[in-house]
């Protein structure tokens, strides 16, 4: 049984039944039975157009329940138009289905769990699996999204739209942004890595180089160029025993050359275009600590620069902690740290006691650049603090390590 080929073909099976005037969630519940009914039929008697057996498949499943429910009238004189066994249309709806699945009415986990599902085709146990929650959970957060697409009355477009183009149809579908939106949602599954039995990091490159071939925007490419080359440093990133590896002190003879040569490639094709974004910017940076043979052969004058290019089109203080990272590289723990303080409690207006902020991991960079700088003492106190607040197991260990590391020294 081929998996992949049967996920591959999910987003256009669903789309070909919402086409046909099933509603988003009659037709995503139709298409996962096919979906089962084909791990069943299939080692023993493969079908000669997979596609259209699926099509076929779904749409009788979906006729089934439709004759099942009779408070659904309106779709009654669908059953008697059920369209000759035959292969499937050549009309591909998987643009469409991307946008539907990040509808700004969603939130971002009922997004990322309804595209992992209907464009993905992943099963609901898989997505909990990978998400760590239980299955039951997942669901939920499924069926919700599923009936809020139902009651605010959207479906993907007739017409698919021409390159850079956003597809239009009822209800808000249409809305400002829906290009950014499903950036984030893809960006959201690919930072997930990898968990249970699914590779969350290689889907969502898999659905961005799929969106990629369906729609013409630099931007989708920017974020594919970014995912790849993130990729490309995974085998290096933790030891053997899970314990994370810092950039800096990171094997790059493990790095995959091959895929940091395909998102170089896409990226420079993208930036040619002159429409730069945020995905493209961070590439862009990616690009230059890919293309560094050592740590200290980094180009961080030319990385602050690149920041400085992501903070104006952004303005995000996620943003501006790691260009003070940069500029402590560039120009000096010292330089590093002034650029930081504009982001600490200390502030006008802010609420926080002065030292902390609310920005994520802002302990850990000044804990780095006053270590840089020669401050143990304080180094050591904020890699502590850091490791408290820290999301993962995994990065609270190197803190902590850290933390232990300067403390060892200091008492020497």
């Amino acid at each position: 049984m081929n998996e992949l080929l049967l996920r591959s073909l999910t987003p256009s099976v669903l789309g070909i039944l919402v086409r046909r005037g099933a509603d988003f969630a009659a037709a995503e519940d139709a298409v996962q039975d096919a979906l089962v009914e084909a791990v069943r039929v299939w080692p023993a008697d493969p079908p000669r157009d997979p596609k259209g057996w699926l099509v076929t498949v779904a749409w009788r499943r979906f006729l089934d329940a439709t004759r099942a429910d009779s408070a659904r009238r309106r779709r009654e004189e669908l059953v008697d138009e059920e369209p000759a066994p035959g292969p499937a249309p050549a009309v591909d709806d998987t643009l469409q289905l991307y946008f539907l699945c990040a509808h700004p009415s969603l939130t971002s986990s009922s997004a990322v769990a309804l595209t992992l599902r209907a464009v993905g085709g992943l099963t609901t146990r898989q997505i909990a699996q990978a998400y760590l929650v239980p299955e039951a959970t997942m669901a939920q957060r499924i069926s919700r999204a599923k009936r809020t697409l139902s009651h605010i009355g959207v479906s993907p477009a007739r017409e698919k739209p021409g390159a850079g183009e956003r597809p239009t149809a009822r209800g808000r579908f249409d809305r400002p942004g829906d290009v950014a939106t499903v950036l984030r949602v893809l960006y959201l599954v690919f930072n997930e890595g990898y968990s249970g039995d699914v590779d969350l990091a290689a889907e969502a490159i898999r659905l961005t180089r799929q969106l990629a071939g369906a729609i013409d925007h630099p931007e989708v490419a920017g974020l594919l160029a970014l995912m790849l080359l993130h990729h490309a440093r995974r085998a290096a990133r933790t030891s053997p025993d899970g314990s994370l590896v810092p950039l800096a002190e990171q094997d790059r003879g493990r790095w995959d050359t091959r895929t940091i040569a395909e998102g170089v490639e896409i990226l420079q094709a993208a930036l040619a275009r002159d429409r730069l974004g945020e995905f493209q910017a961070q590439a862009a940076i990616a690009a230059l600590h890919a293309d560094a043979r050592t740590a200290e052969e980094t180009d961080w004058v030319q990385i602050v620069e690149w920041y400085d290019e992501l903070v104006a089109l952004t303005d995000s203080p996620v943003v501006r902690l790691n260009r003070a990272v940069a500029v402590g590289e560039a120009d000096g723990p010292r330089a590093g740290l002034a650029a930081l303080a504009a982001l600490d409690g200390s502030s006008p207006g802010s609420r926080l006691l002065p030292g902390e902020s609310a920005v994520p991991r802002h302990a850990a960079v000044a804990a780095y650049l006053h270590e840089r700088d020669g401050d143990l003492e304080a180094a050591a106190r904020l890699y502590a603090e850091a490791a408290q607040k820290a999301p993962n197991l995994a990065e609270r260990d190197h803190l902590t390590r850290q933390a232990a590391r300067l403390n060892a020294r200091r008492s020497r």
